[in-house]
Formats: C-alpha cells, sequence, structure tokens
C-alpha cells in the first residue's frame, strides 16, 4: 500500500476521533445560546439542551435542568434527538474505522484481510459523513431561529435577545470534521481499489509453458 493511502486513513481516523469529542461537548454544553441583559450586567444566561445556567459576575455557575420533557419548546427537542443520533452514528463509525486502518490486523487472510478492510472502511467513512449531517442540521436550525428572533420587529427593542452561544460553533466544527473525515476515508477506499486495479502480474516468458521432454534414441 502507498504511504499516501496509509495517510489518508490515519488522518481520517483522527479527524473522526476528534470530531465526536467535539460533538459530545456540543451536546453537554450548556452554552447554545447567551443572553445578557443591561438591567443586570452582572449576569449572563446560558441556554442548552439539559439545563439552563446563570454566570455571575465573578464566574459563579449556577444551572439548573430542564423538569421535564413536555415543557421543552419544539427546537430543543428536536436538536436532543438530532445530536444524540449524531452522537451514535459517530461512535459507530470511529469503531468501524479504527480495524480498517492498514496497520492494524483484524480479519485473517490476506484477500480476505483487504476485502473487510475495505467494507469496513467504507461503512465508517458513510457513517462519518452522516453523522456530520446530523449534527449541522440542529446547530444550524437553532443558529436561523436565533438569528430570526433577533431581527424581529414585533419584539420591543427594550427586551433583550439570545445569542450565539460557544456551544453552536463547536457543532458546527464537529459536523465539519466528521465530513471531511468521511470523505477522506471514502477517497482512501477509491484509491486503494484503483491501486489494485492497476497492478499487474508480470508472467516471466518460462512460465505457463508445459516443459517440453526431449528424447534421444541411440542405435
Amino acid at each position: 500500500m502507498e504511504p499516501s493511502i496509509q495517510a489518508l486513513e490515519l488522518l481520517g481516523l483522527l479527524l473522526c476521533g476528534g470530531a465526536w469529542l467535539c460533538s459530545l461537548a456540543t451536546t453537554l454544553l450548556s452554552c447554545w445560546l447567551t443572553l445578557s441583559t443591561e438591567l443586570l450586567t452582572t449576569e449572563t444566561y446560558e441556554l442548552g439542551l439539559w439545563q439552563t445556567c446563570v454566570v455571575q459576575e465573578l464566574g459563579v455557575l449556577e444551572c439548573r435542568p430542564y423538569d421535564g420533557l413536555l415543557g421543552l419548546p419544539a427546537d430543543i427537542q428536536l436538536a436532543r434527538i438530532l445530536m444524540c443520533m449524531a452522537l451514535a452514528t459517530g461512535l459507530l463509525a470511529l469503531l468501524l474505522a479504527i480495524p480498517s486502518v492498514h496497520a492494524i490486523n483484524s480479519c485473517h487472510g490476506q484477500l480476505q484481510d483487504r476485502r473487510c478492510k475495505r467494507a469496513l472502511k467504507m461503512t465508517g467513512g458513510a457513517l462519518s459523513v452522516a453523522a456530520g449531517i446530523l449534527g449541522l442540521v440542529p446547530v444550524s436550525y437553532i443558529a436561523h431561529l436565533t438569528v430570526v428572533r433577533f431581527f424581529d420587529e414585533s419584539v420591543p427593542e427594550v427586551l433583550p435577545r439570545w445569542e450565539f452561544g460557544d456551544a453552536l460553533f463547536c457543532g458546527w466544527t464537529a459536523g465539519v470534521l466528521h465530513l471531511v473525515a468521511g470523505t477522506l476515508l471514502l477517497i482512501s477506499c477509491l484509491c486503494l481499489q484503483k491501486e489494485n486495479c492497476n497492478t499487474s502480474v508480470h508472467v516471466s516468458p518460462g512460465e505457463g509453458r508445459s516443459p517440453i521432454t526431449t528424447r534421444s534414441v541411440y542405435v
């Protein structure tokens, strides 16, 4: 195998692991949206998928989890479901991509090993792309609703408005990394398949011919 294909495999695997960690941080962080008021400049409110928090001026963080699912807004419920699906899909992609690396011997037999690794790598790459899409949808949807509500003219200007939090940027990073990781894994599969097709078997002129025996008859 060429070193470039191995580099694509390792880079895709590392990006897939980093993307899953970013997705986990995005899901757990409580700073999806932030709100600060002019009346209480010493406090900042944060809105997450699982809880709301108040940050005091001295750095004191007080959080309160949501009471139940029925009282949650529809966008928060949708974001919860999609982020949990993205975490599960990304973890499965990572678990399939690890044994597909050429440096790890996970299957037995040379031909069976190549086929097994290629199938695992293609599945892991496709799942990584799916995890990236699942992660980008809720983050972008929450950001879209925040922009629409921020510039809503029907709301008085004196009322505070929610703004983007750090978790949204972390979610965008995770989605892009998942897409790049899946693309690299799929490209490495295509390059490996092309390399196998271009490999030719050289046969020496003497091979494949039946030996001709000569017999001398002495009179």
